[in-house]
Protein backbone atom coordinates (compact mmCIF):
# COMPACT_ATOMS: atom_id res chain seq x y z
CA UNK A 1 0.00 0.00 0.00
CA UNK A 2 1.31 3.45 -1.04
CA UNK A 3 0.65 6.30 1.18
CA UNK A 4 0.63 9.38 -0.61
CA UNK A 5 0.97 12.71 0.93
CA UNK A 6 -0.50 15.87 -0.25
CA UNK A 7 1.21 19.49 0.86
CA UNK A 8 -1.30 21.47 2.08
CA UNK A 9 -2.24 24.55 0.00
CA UNK A 10 -0.61 27.83 1.33
CA UNK A 11 -3.70 30.54 1.48
CA UNK A 12 -2.90 32.95 -1.41
CA UNK A 13 -3.15 35.74 1.63
CA UNK A 14 -0.66 34.04 3.85
CA UNK A 15 1.77 33.78 1.07
CA UNK A 16 1.55 37.46 0.05
CA UNK A 17 1.92 38.31 3.32
CA UNK A 18 5.16 35.90 3.55
CA UNK A 19 6.09 37.92 0.79
CA UNK A 20 5.90 40.99 1.79
CA UNK A 21 7.71 40.01 5.25
CA UNK A 22 10.47 38.86 3.03
CA UNK A 23 10.56 41.89 0.84
CA UNK A 24 10.67 44.05 4.44
CA UNK A 25 13.25 42.31 6.22
CA UNK A 26 15.60 42.27 3.01
CA UNK A 27 15.04 45.92 1.94
CA UNK A 28 16.13 46.76 5.75
CA UNK A 29 19.30 44.26 5.21
CA UNK A 30 20.23 46.53 2.42
CA UNK A 31 19.86 49.58 4.11
CA UNK A 32 21.91 48.48 6.91
CA UNK A 33 24.68 46.96 3.95
CA UNK A 34 24.72 50.41 2.45
CA UNK A 35 25.01 52.18 5.41
CA UNK A 36 28.21 50.42 6.33
CA UNK A 37 29.48 50.58 2.88
CA UNK A 38 29.09 54.33 3.07
CA UNK A 39 31.10 54.22 6.66
CA UNK A 40 28.29 55.88 8.62
CA UNK A 41 29.26 52.80 11.13
CA UNK A 42 32.86 53.44 11.21
CA UNK A 43 35.19 56.29 11.21
CA UNK A 44 34.99 59.65 10.60
CA UNK A 45 32.29 61.26 8.69
CA UNK A 46 31.63 64.52 10.02
CA UNK A 47 33.62 67.90 8.83
CA UNK A 48 34.16 70.28 12.22
CA UNK A 49 36.43 72.78 10.59
CA UNK A 50 33.41 73.16 7.73
CA UNK A 51 30.79 74.12 10.73
CA UNK A 52 31.54 78.00 10.46
CA UNK A 53 31.11 78.14 6.69
CA UNK A 54 27.92 76.08 7.12
CA UNK A 55 26.64 78.79 9.19
CA UNK A 56 27.54 81.47 7.38
CA UNK A 57 25.71 79.66 4.20
CA UNK A 58 22.52 79.38 6.18
CA UNK A 59 22.62 83.09 7.59
CA UNK A 60 22.90 84.13 3.96
CA UNK A 61 19.32 82.69 3.50
CA UNK A 62 17.79 86.08 5.14
CA UNK A 63 19.49 88.44 3.41
CA UNK A 64 19.98 87.06 -0.47
CA UNK A 65 21.48 89.31 -3.02
CA UNK A 66 19.03 91.73 -4.29
CA UNK A 67 21.04 94.58 -6.22
CA UNK A 68 20.27 95.96 -9.35
CA UNK A 69 22.93 94.33 -11.32
CA UNK A 70 22.91 90.98 -10.22
CA UNK A 71 19.08 90.84 -10.41
CA UNK A 72 19.49 91.29 -13.77
CA UNK A 73 21.83 88.25 -14.58
CA UNK A 74 19.64 86.81 -12.51
CA UNK A 75 16.74 87.38 -15.11
CA UNK A 76 19.14 86.02 -18.02
CA UNK A 77 19.41 83.28 -16.37
CA UNK A 78 16.06 82.26 -16.12
CA UNK A 79 15.28 82.88 -19.35
CA UNK A 80 17.61 80.52 -20.88
CA UNK A 81 16.45 77.61 -18.63
CA UNK A 82 13.00 78.58 -19.65
CA UNK A 83 14.06 78.32 -23.10
CA UNK A 84 16.00 75.23 -22.59
CA UNK A 85 13.20 73.71 -21.19
CA UNK A 86 10.69 74.65 -23.70
CA UNK A 87 12.87 73.32 -26.57
CA UNK A 88 13.92 70.42 -24.78
CA UNK A 89 10.46 69.05 -24.12
CA UNK A 90 8.98 70.12 -27.59
CA UNK A 91 11.72 67.52 -29.04
CA UNK A 92 11.00 65.20 -26.90
CA UNK A 93 7.47 65.23 -27.33
CA UNK A 94 7.85 65.31 -30.93
CA UNK A 95 10.69 62.15 -30.65
CA UNK A 96 7.98 60.39 -28.21
CA UNK A 97 4.91 60.81 -30.74
CA UNK A 98 7.13 59.37 -33.37
CA UNK A 99 8.67 56.44 -31.42
CA UNK A 100 4.97 55.98 -29.93
CA UNK A 101 4.28 54.16 -33.00
CA UNK A 102 6.53 51.89 -33.40
CA UNK A 103 6.05 50.47 -29.74
CA UNK A 104 2.70 50.77 -29.67
CA UNK A 105 1.20 47.24 -29.51
CA UNK A 106 -1.49 48.58 -32.34
CA UNK A 107 1.37 48.69 -34.41
CA UNK A 108 2.85 45.40 -34.47
CA UNK A 109 -0.28 43.30 -33.65
CA UNK A 110 0.85 39.34 -33.22
CA UNK A 111 4.61 40.35 -34.10
CA UNK A 112 5.39 40.31 -30.30
CA UNK A 113 9.43 39.52 -30.98
CA UNK A 114 8.92 43.05 -33.42
CA UNK A 115 7.45 44.95 -30.44
CA UNK A 116 9.87 43.45 -27.39
CA UNK A 117 13.00 44.10 -29.82
CA UNK A 118 10.94 48.05 -30.36
CA UNK A 119 10.74 48.26 -26.87
CA UNK A 120 14.62 47.03 -25.77
CA UNK A 121 15.94 49.86 -28.32
CA UNK A 122 15.00 52.45 -25.75
CA UNK A 123 16.90 51.15 -22.92
CA UNK A 124 20.20 52.78 -23.87
CA UNK A 125 18.52 56.29 -24.36
CA UNK A 126 16.09 55.80 -21.47
CA UNK A 127 18.84 54.61 -19.26
CA UNK A 128 21.44 57.14 -19.30
CA UNK A 129 20.84 60.37 -17.54
CA UNK A 130 19.96 63.90 -19.45
CA UNK A 131 23.39 65.07 -17.37
CA UNK A 132 25.30 62.37 -18.70
CA UNK A 133 24.22 63.09 -22.43
CA UNK A 134 25.09 66.61 -21.76
CA UNK A 135 28.91 65.32 -20.94
CA UNK A 136 29.15 63.49 -23.82
CA UNK A 137 27.40 66.27 -26.44
CA UNK A 138 29.79 69.08 -24.81
CA UNK A 139 31.96 66.44 -26.50
CA UNK A 140 30.54 66.41 -29.60
CA UNK A 141 29.32 70.45 -30.19
CA UNK A 142 31.00 72.04 -27.54
CA UNK A 143 29.30 74.88 -25.80
CA UNK A 144 26.43 75.07 -28.35
CA UNK A 145 22.74 75.55 -27.27
CA UNK A 146 22.31 72.24 -28.80
CA UNK A 147 23.70 70.48 -26.32
CA UNK A 148 21.28 71.23 -23.66
CA UNK A 149 18.22 70.86 -25.91
CA UNK A 150 19.45 67.38 -27.37
CA UNK A 151 20.47 66.31 -23.71
CA UNK A 152 16.56 66.97 -22.31
CA UNK A 153 14.99 66.02 -25.35
CA UNK A 154 17.14 62.02 -26.21
CA UNK A 155 15.98 60.63 -23.17
CA UNK A 156 12.89 62.28 -22.27
CA UNK A 157 12.36 61.48 -25.74
CA UNK A 158 12.48 57.57 -25.39
CA UNK A 159 10.79 58.23 -22.45
CA UNK A 160 7.40 59.50 -23.38
CA UNK A 161 7.42 57.12 -26.55
CA UNK A 162 6.97 54.69 -24.12
CA UNK A 163 4.15 56.44 -21.96
CA UNK A 164 2.41 57.50 -25.27
CA UNK A 165 2.19 53.83 -26.72
CA UNK A 166 1.24 52.87 -23.14
CA UNK A 167 -1.84 55.05 -23.72
CA UNK A 168 -2.76 54.57 -27.14
CA UNK A 169 -2.43 50.71 -26.45
CA UNK A 170 -5.15 51.29 -23.36
CA UNK A 171 -8.05 53.30 -25.12
CA UNK A 172 -10.92 51.01 -26.73
CA UNK A 173 -10.55 49.52 -29.87
CA UNK A 174 -13.72 50.12 -31.40
CA UNK A 175 -13.35 53.09 -33.71
CA UNK A 176 -9.89 51.66 -34.65
CA UNK A 177 -10.89 48.16 -36.06
CA UNK A 178 -13.90 49.91 -37.74
CA UNK A 179 -11.76 52.29 -39.89
CA UNK A 180 -9.56 49.51 -40.77
CA UNK A 181 -12.79 47.29 -41.80
CA UNK A 182 -13.88 49.88 -43.80
CA UNK A 183 -10.40 50.31 -45.86
CA UNK A 184 -8.27 52.40 -43.66
CA UNK A 185 -5.21 52.31 -43.46
CA UNK A 186 -3.40 51.24 -39.81
CA UNK A 187 -1.64 55.03 -39.67
CA UNK A 188 -5.24 57.16 -40.57
CA UNK A 189 -6.86 54.70 -38.23
CA UNK A 190 -4.78 55.29 -35.57
CA UNK A 191 -5.11 59.07 -36.37
CA UNK A 192 -8.79 59.10 -35.85
CA UNK A 193 -9.08 56.12 -34.19
CA UNK A 194 -7.37 56.69 -31.29
CA UNK A 195 -5.66 59.80 -30.73
CA UNK A 196 -8.84 61.44 -30.23
CA UNK A 197 -10.18 59.41 -27.28
CA UNK A 198 -6.11 59.28 -25.71
CA UNK A 199 -6.09 63.34 -26.20
CA UNK A 200 -6.30 64.40 -22.67
CA UNK A 201 -3.55 61.68 -21.37
CA UNK A 202 -1.41 62.77 -23.68
CA UNK A 203 -1.89 66.39 -23.27
CA UNK A 204 -1.66 66.07 -19.25
CA UNK A 205 1.66 63.90 -19.54
CA UNK A 206 3.25 66.42 -22.44
CA UNK A 207 2.87 69.34 -19.91
CA UNK A 208 3.77 67.06 -16.95
CA UNK A 209 7.31 66.49 -19.04
CA UNK A 210 7.61 70.18 -19.55
CA UNK A 211 7.79 70.53 -15.66
CA UNK A 212 10.89 67.95 -15.74
CA UNK A 213 12.60 69.23 -18.16
CA UNK A 214 12.60 72.67 -15.88
CA UNK A 215 14.79 71.04 -13.31
CA UNK A 216 16.84 69.20 -16.24
CA UNK A 217 17.69 72.69 -17.74
CA UNK A 218 18.87 73.70 -13.80
CA UNK A 219 20.89 70.50 -13.91
CA UNK A 220 22.71 70.80 -17.48
CA UNK A 221 23.26 74.17 -16.21
CA UNK A 222 25.97 72.63 -13.53
CA UNK A 223 28.04 70.89 -16.20
CA UNK A 224 28.18 74.17 -18.32
CA UNK A 225 24.88 74.85 -20.71
CA UNK A 226 24.33 77.81 -18.73
CA UNK A 227 20.95 79.39 -17.29
CA UNK A 228 20.47 79.77 -13.56
CA UNK A 229 22.13 75.72 -12.74
CA UNK A 230 25.24 78.08 -14.11
CA UNK A 231 25.12 80.97 -12.35
CA UNK A 232 24.12 79.18 -8.90
CA UNK A 233 27.41 77.21 -9.60
CA UNK A 234 29.87 80.10 -10.50
CA UNK A 235 28.29 81.76 -6.74
CA UNK A 236 28.59 78.72 -5.22
CA UNK A 237 32.21 78.74 -6.24
CA UNK A 238 33.28 82.08 -5.19
CA UNK A 239 31.41 81.40 -1.83
CA UNK A 240 28.82 84.54 -2.49
CA UNK A 241 25.98 82.84 -0.58
CA UNK A 242 23.04 85.51 -0.93
CA UNK A 243 23.99 85.47 -4.48
CA UNK A 244 23.11 81.40 -4.19
CA UNK A 245 20.29 82.03 -1.76
CA UNK A 246 18.81 84.56 -5.18
CA UNK A 247 19.44 81.52 -7.20
CA UNK A 248 17.65 79.23 -4.89
CA UNK A 249 14.64 81.23 -4.40
CA UNK A 250 14.56 82.17 -8.30
CA UNK A 251 14.74 78.58 -8.80
CA UNK A 252 11.52 77.85 -6.19
CA UNK A 253 9.71 80.46 -8.13
CA UNK A 254 10.61 78.84 -11.19
CA UNK A 255 9.41 75.52 -10.24
CA UNK A 256 6.39 76.37 -8.68
CA UNK A 257 5.06 78.18 -11.43
CA UNK A 258 5.80 75.24 -13.90
CA UNK A 259 4.06 72.72 -10.99
CA UNK A 260 1.34 74.96 -10.59
CA UNK A 261 0.51 75.25 -14.31
CA UNK A 262 0.96 71.35 -14.98
CA UNK A 263 -1.26 70.59 -12.60
CA UNK A 264 -3.95 73.02 -12.99
CA UNK A 265 -3.62 71.54 -17.26
CA UNK A 266 -3.68 67.82 -15.70
CA UNK A 267 -6.89 68.39 -13.03
CA UNK A 268 -8.40 70.14 -16.27
CA UNK A 269 -7.81 67.44 -18.56
CA UNK A 270 -8.65 64.79 -15.57
CA UNK A 271 -12.18 66.15 -15.13
CA UNK A 272 -15.15 63.70 -15.33
CA UNK A 273 -16.50 66.17 -17.83
CA UNK A 274 -13.67 66.24 -20.36
CA UNK A 275 -13.64 64.62 -23.93
CA UNK A 276 -11.80 64.40 -26.62
CA UNK A 277 -14.29 67.09 -28.97
CA UNK A 278 -14.17 69.12 -24.95
CA UNK A 279 -10.89 69.53 -25.07
CA UNK A 280 -10.67 70.98 -27.91
CA UNK A 281 -12.85 73.81 -27.00
CA UNK A 282 -11.76 74.32 -23.81
CA UNK A 283 -10.24 77.91 -24.04
CA UNK A 284 -8.36 77.46 -20.86
CA UNK A 285 -6.35 74.67 -22.15
CA UNK A 286 -6.64 75.85 -25.85
CA UNK A 287 -4.80 78.97 -24.02
CA UNK A 288 -2.02 77.47 -22.38
CA UNK A 289 -1.44 74.80 -25.80
CA UNK A 290 -0.80 78.24 -27.43
CA UNK A 291 1.17 80.31 -24.34
CA UNK A 292 3.45 77.07 -25.04
CA UNK A 293 3.65 76.76 -28.49
CA UNK A 294 4.56 80.65 -28.99
CA UNK A 295 7.11 79.80 -25.71
CA UNK A 296 9.08 77.38 -28.12
CA UNK A 297 9.23 79.63 -31.07
CA UNK A 298 10.49 82.08 -28.88
CA UNK A 299 13.02 80.16 -27.30
CA UNK A 300 14.55 78.83 -31.05
CA UNK A 301 15.17 82.50 -31.72
CA UNK A 302 16.08 83.66 -28.20
CA UNK A 303 19.38 80.94 -27.93
CA UNK A 304 19.68 81.25 -31.53
CA UNK A 305 19.53 77.83 -32.78
CA UNK A 306 21.09 76.66 -35.58
CA UNK A 307 20.31 73.26 -37.31
CA UNK A 308 23.66 73.63 -39.39
CA UNK A 309 25.76 72.95 -35.84
CA UNK A 310 24.15 69.04 -36.06
CA UNK A 311 24.99 68.91 -39.56
CA UNK A 312 28.83 70.90 -39.72
CA UNK A 313 32.14 69.19 -41.11
CA UNK A 314 33.36 69.67 -37.52
CA UNK A 315 30.49 67.38 -36.09
CA UNK A 316 30.72 64.72 -38.19
CA UNK A 317 34.61 64.43 -38.22
CA UNK A 318 34.28 64.46 -34.12
CA UNK A 319 31.22 62.02 -34.07
CA UNK A 320 33.21 59.50 -35.92
CA UNK A 321 36.62 59.88 -34.01
CA UNK A 322 34.25 59.48 -30.98
CA UNK A 323 32.32 56.51 -32.01
CA UNK A 324 36.00 54.61 -33.78
CA UNK A 325 37.45 55.50 -30.29
CA UNK A 326 34.41 54.38 -28.29
CA UNK A 327 34.54 50.81 -30.13
CA UNK A 328 35.17 48.03 -29.07
CA UNK A 329 34.95 48.66 -25.41
CA UNK A 330 37.19 48.63 -22.90
CA UNK A 331 37.38 45.04 -20.89
CA UNK A 332 40.51 45.07 -18.99
CA UNK A 333 40.80 43.43 -15.63
CA UNK A 334 41.47 46.38 -13.57
CA UNK A 335 38.62 48.84 -15.53
CA UNK A 336 36.19 46.09 -14.68
CA UNK A 337 37.43 45.92 -11.31
CA UNK A 338 37.06 49.63 -10.89
CA UNK A 339 33.53 49.43 -12.64
CA UNK A 340 32.08 47.05 -10.86
CA UNK A 341 33.50 48.80 -7.07
CA UNK A 342 31.85 51.70 -8.77
CA UNK A 343 28.71 49.81 -9.12
CA UNK A 344 28.50 49.09 -5.36
CA UNK A 345 29.21 52.78 -4.29
CA UNK A 346 26.06 53.67 -6.74
CA UNK A 347 23.36 50.89 -5.49
CA UNK A 348 24.30 51.93 -1.86
CA UNK A 349 24.10 55.56 -2.54
CA UNK A 350 20.73 55.11 -4.20
CA UNK A 351 19.25 53.10 -1.01
CA UNK A 352 20.25 55.37 1.39
CA UNK A 353 18.93 58.09 -0.67
CA UNK A 354 15.46 56.45 -0.62
CA UNK A 355 15.51 55.51 2.67
CA UNK A 356 15.92 58.53 3.97
CA UNK A 357 13.48 60.04 1.60
CA UNK A 358 10.73 57.80 2.47
CA UNK A 359 11.47 57.55 6.14
CA UNK A 360 10.93 61.83 5.96
CA UNK A 361 8.21 61.40 3.48
CA UNK A 362 6.01 59.12 5.95
CA UNK A 363 6.82 61.58 8.90
CA UNK A 364 5.72 64.62 6.91
CA UNK A 365 2.79 63.59 4.67
CA UNK A 366 0.26 64.08 7.29
CA UNK A 367 1.21 67.53 7.73
CA UNK A 368 1.85 68.36 4.17
CA UNK A 369 -1.68 66.93 2.78
CA UNK A 370 -5.05 69.07 2.41
CA UNK A 371 -7.16 68.41 4.44
CA UNK A 372 -10.85 68.95 3.86
CA UNK A 373 -11.55 70.61 7.42
CA UNK A 374 -8.57 72.09 9.45
CA UNK A 375 -7.61 74.95 11.39
CA UNK A 376 -5.81 77.74 10.22
CA UNK A 377 -2.95 76.58 12.36
CA UNK A 378 -3.17 73.57 10.78
CA UNK A 379 -3.06 74.98 7.41
CA UNK A 380 -0.21 77.78 7.87
CA UNK A 381 1.97 74.14 9.29
CA UNK A 382 0.56 72.42 5.68
CA UNK A 383 1.68 75.51 3.54
CA UNK A 384 5.07 75.63 5.71
CA UNK A 385 5.63 72.04 4.65
CA UNK A 386 4.98 72.39 1.48
CA UNK A 387 6.84 74.99 1.07
CA UNK A 388 10.24 73.38 2.26
CA UNK A 389 9.51 70.47 0.29
CA UNK A 390 9.26 72.48 -2.94
CA UNK A 391 12.75 74.03 -1.78
CA UNK A 392 14.05 70.83 -1.39
CA UNK A 393 13.20 69.44 -4.63
CA UNK A 394 14.27 72.83 -6.81
CA UNK A 395 17.50 73.03 -5.52
CA UNK A 396 19.54 70.24 -7.43
CA UNK A 397 21.66 67.45 -5.98
CA UNK A 398 24.96 68.43 -6.56
CA UNK A 399 24.08 71.75 -5.06
CA UNK A 400 22.72 69.85 -1.81
CA UNK A 401 26.04 67.41 -1.95
CA UNK A 402 28.49 71.02 -1.90
CA UNK A 403 26.06 72.47 1.28
CA UNK A 404 26.52 68.96 2.95
CA UNK A 405 30.28 68.62 2.52
CA UNK A 406 30.87 71.21 4.35
CA UNK A 407 29.70 69.37 7.43
CA UNK A 408 30.66 65.93 6.16
CA UNK A 409 33.94 64.42 4.77
CA UNK A 410 33.93 63.83 1.11
CA UNK A 411 32.62 60.06 0.08
CA UNK A 412 29.57 58.04 -0.73
CA UNK A 413 27.27 59.05 2.38
CA UNK A 414 27.39 62.86 1.22
CA UNK A 415 26.33 62.23 -2.45
CA UNK A 416 23.66 59.61 -1.12
CA UNK A 417 22.24 61.94 1.80
CA UNK A 418 22.31 65.31 -0.94
CA UNK A 419 20.08 62.71 -3.31
CA UNK A 420 17.73 61.84 -0.01
CA UNK A 421 17.04 65.48 0.55
CA UNK A 422 16.32 66.11 -3.11
CA UNK A 423 13.87 63.10 -3.05
CA UNK A 424 12.37 63.86 0.05
CA UNK A 425 11.30 67.02 -1.51
CA UNK A 426 9.67 65.03 -4.84
CA UNK A 427 8.31 61.81 -2.18
CA UNK A 428 6.98 63.69 0.43
CA UNK A 429 4.77 65.95 -2.31
CA UNK A 430 3.78 62.20 -3.86
CA UNK A 431 3.16 60.82 -0.27
CA UNK A 432 1.28 63.57 0.83
CA UNK A 433 -1.49 63.92 -2.60
CA UNK A 434 -1.71 59.91 -1.94
CA UNK A 435 -2.86 61.02 2.09
CA UNK A 436 -5.12 63.51 0.37
CA UNK A 437 -6.79 60.80 -1.90
CA UNK A 438 -7.87 58.01 0.95
CA UNK A 439 -10.60 57.68 2.68
CA UNK A 440 -11.48 60.09 5.58
CA UNK A 441 -13.91 58.25 7.57
CA UNK A 442 -11.81 55.58 9.79
CA UNK A 443 -9.80 58.32 11.10
CA UNK A 444 -13.11 60.22 11.87
CA UNK A 445 -14.50 57.76 13.36
CA UNK A 446 -11.21 57.36 15.69
CA UNK A 447 -11.71 60.88 16.39
CA UNK A 448 -15.41 60.38 17.26
CA UNK A 449 -13.99 58.02 20.18
CA UNK A 450 -11.48 60.28 21.60
CA UNK A 451 -8.59 59.18 19.69
CA UNK A 452 -6.13 62.38 19.48
CA UNK A 453 -4.40 63.73 16.28
CA UNK A 454 -1.13 61.42 16.46
CA UNK A 455 -3.42 58.10 17.23
CA UNK A 456 -6.15 58.92 14.97
CA UNK A 457 -3.09 59.69 11.73
CA UNK A 458 -0.96 56.58 13.47
CA UNK A 459 -4.38 53.78 13.28
CA UNK A 460 -6.63 55.96 10.63
CA UNK A 461 -4.31 57.19 8.30
CA UNK A 462 -0.92 55.19 8.74
CA UNK A 463 -1.74 51.53 7.39
CA UNK A 464 -3.75 52.93 4.20
CA UNK A 465 -1.18 54.78 3.10
CA UNK A 466 1.82 52.37 3.17
CA UNK A 467 0.91 50.52 0.29
CA UNK A 468 1.26 53.62 -1.93
CA UNK A 469 3.67 55.46 -0.87
CA UNK A 470 6.48 52.72 -0.61
CA UNK A 471 4.75 52.26 -4.42
CA UNK A 472 6.10 55.68 -4.97
CA UNK A 473 9.39 54.89 -3.16
CA UNK A 474 10.27 52.48 -5.20
CA UNK A 475 9.26 54.20 -8.53
CA UNK A 476 11.56 56.79 -7.05
CA UNK A 477 14.56 54.28 -6.30
CA UNK A 478 14.61 54.10 -10.05
CA UNK A 479 14.78 57.56 -10.91
CA UNK A 480 17.40 57.90 -7.87
CA UNK A 481 20.41 55.20 -9.72
CA UNK A 482 20.07 57.16 -12.35
CA UNK A 483 20.36 60.72 -10.48
CA UNK A 484 23.34 58.78 -8.86
CA UNK A 485 25.72 60.16 -11.70
CA UNK A 486 25.07 63.88 -10.56
CA UNK A 487 26.65 63.77 -7.59
CA UNK A 488 29.18 61.62 -8.61
CA UNK A 489 30.53 64.16 -11.02
CA UNK A 490 30.97 65.97 -8.20
CA UNK A 491 33.12 63.21 -7.10
CA UNK A 492 31.01 61.61 -4.48
CA UNK A 493 31.78 58.48 -5.95
CA UNK A 494 29.87 55.66 -8.04
CA UNK A 495 29.50 55.17 -11.43
CA UNK A 496 29.30 58.96 -12.38
CA UNK A 497 32.75 59.97 -11.06
CA UNK A 498 34.66 57.00 -12.62
CA UNK A 499 32.58 58.30 -15.96
CA UNK A 500 34.25 61.71 -15.51
CA UNK A 501 37.06 60.64 -15.09
CA UNK A 502 37.17 58.47 -17.97
CA UNK A 503 35.81 61.33 -20.12
CA UNK A 504 38.09 64.16 -18.82
CA UNK A 505 40.76 61.26 -20.04
CA UNK A 506 39.15 60.87 -23.41
CA UNK A 507 39.78 57.37 -22.52
CA UNK A 508 36.43 56.40 -25.06
CA UNK A 509 36.56 52.74 -24.84
CA UNK A 510 36.56 52.72 -20.91
CA UNK A 511 33.59 55.45 -21.46
CA UNK A 512 31.68 53.06 -23.46
CA UNK A 513 32.30 50.15 -20.51
CA UNK A 514 31.17 52.49 -18.19
CA UNK A 515 27.86 53.51 -19.92
CA UNK A 516 27.17 49.77 -20.66
CA UNK A 517 27.26 49.21 -16.64
CA UNK A 518 25.05 51.73 -15.86
CA UNK A 519 22.08 50.83 -18.19
CA UNK A 520 22.48 46.95 -17.14
CA UNK A 521 21.95 48.57 -13.40
CA UNK A 522 19.52 50.57 -14.20
CA UNK A 523 17.46 47.57 -15.32
CA UNK A 524 18.04 45.26 -13.11
CA UNK A 525 17.04 47.93 -10.47
CA UNK A 526 13.86 48.33 -12.85
CA UNK A 527 13.69 44.47 -12.50
CA UNK A 528 14.05 44.29 -9.04
CA UNK A 529 11.41 47.48 -8.30
CA UNK A 530 8.88 46.18 -10.32
CA UNK A 531 9.01 42.73 -8.91
CA UNK A 532 8.81 44.12 -4.78
CA UNK A 533 5.51 46.04 -6.08
CA UNK A 534 4.30 43.51 -6.96
CA UNK A 535 4.80 41.79 -3.66
CA UNK A 536 2.68 45.48 -2.11
CA UNK A 537 -0.49 44.85 -4.09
Amino acid sequence: MTTVLVRPRVHPRLHRVRARWGWGLGALAVVVWSLAGAGAFSGEVTNPAGTAQFGRFAAAALSPALDGAFLRVLADSVLVTVAYAALGAALAIGLGAVGAVALARTTWGRRRAGWTLARGALAVPRGLHEAVWGLLLVNLLGLDPWVGVLAIGIPYGAVTAKVFADLLDEVPRGAYSALLAAGAGRATAALYGLLPPASGGLLSYSFYRLECAVRSAVVLGLIGAGGLGYQLSLSFSSLRWEQVWSCVYALALLCLAADAGGRAVRRRVASPRASGDRLRRDPALTTAVAVVLAGVGWSWWYLAISPATLVSDRTGAQLAYVLSAAWPPDVDGPLLSAVATAAVDTVQMSVIAIAVATLGAVLLAGVAARPARASAGRRLAGAVVRLGLLLLRAVPPPVWALVLLFVLLPGVLPGALALGVYTLGVLGRLAAEATEELDPRPRAALTALGAGPVGGWLYGVLPAATGPVLAFALYRWEVAIRDTVLVGLLGAGGLGALLASRVAAFDWGAVTTVLAALVLLTAAVDLVSARARAALR
